[in-house]
């Protein structure tokens, strides 16, 4: 696939309004065309099959980037770890960090912590922020929230997205382990406004109850 054949029926999907949108929600460097996440999608499955070509192309584009990491996330781990390291060098925002999640992770989880440890220590905002993430949405089990708590303590969360994801993932803890989340807050694991904020997040979850939210609330540390 030549890469303008697929940059003139991207932009066939663009939309004015919703760019401008975006770019009010979304610090990036690349240019917005205001193409819907769901279309995005469809068009990640449609060429999935061309994911090589695609993965050459320039990323100028927000929506380009976006398409690539969708089509990288569906592989076989296998084929997935060969590219999770390019993906996230690619990454200068939330949205598509966020939205960068591979199935196959869900069976190799083990096999993946090196390979995360790995991108962390690069130290650069996103690649710490990716790491959070996916361990949010992949590992919050017991049996890995000892490598979660290694991973917070060690994250730069002088940097506003690791410092948000580390906020997220710990009130993540918090509803999913109530008991182990109370106890990093108690043992101070955290820098005071990355504390104070996963408790302000995991007080805003309705899965708790309204006894754990008061609880939550008196471990809140004054600045």
């Amino acid at each position: 696939m030549e890469y303008s054949t697929f940059l003139n029926e991207l932009k066939t999907y663009a939309e004015k309004d919703f760019a401008k949108f975006q770019r009010k929600l979304i610090p990036t460097q690349q240019t917005i065309l205001g193409v819907r996440t769901p279309t995005m999608r469809k068009l990640a499955k449609k060429y999935q099959a061309e994911y090589k070509d695609i993965f050459s192309f320039p990323d100028d584009y927000f929506e380009v980037t976006f398409i690539k990491l969708a089509q990288i996330a569906v592989l076989p781990y296998t084929q997935f770890i060969q590219y999770v390291e390019a993906c996230v060098d690619k990454i200068d925002n939330w949205a598509i960090c966020d939205c960068f999640k591979a199935k196959c992770l869900f069976k190799q989880k083990t096999d993946f912590i090196p390979i995360l440890e790995k991108l962390f220590v690069n130290k650069g905002e996103f690649y710490q922020r990716y790491v959070l993430v996916v361990l949010l949405s992949t590992y919050i089990e017991e049996g890995y929230l000892p490598l979660i708590e290694s991973f917070l303590k060690r994250a730069d969360k002088t940097k506003y997205y690791v410092y948000m994801a580390a906020a997220w993932l710990t009130a993540e803890v918090l509803v999913k382990h109530y008991d182990y989340g109370v106890q990093w807050l108690q043992t101070k694991i955290l820098d005071v406004k990355t504390h104070n904020k996963a408790i302000q997040k995991a007080r805003e979850s309705y899965r708790l109850s309204k006894e754990q939210k008061g609880f939550l609330k008196s471990l809140k540390i004054k600045q």
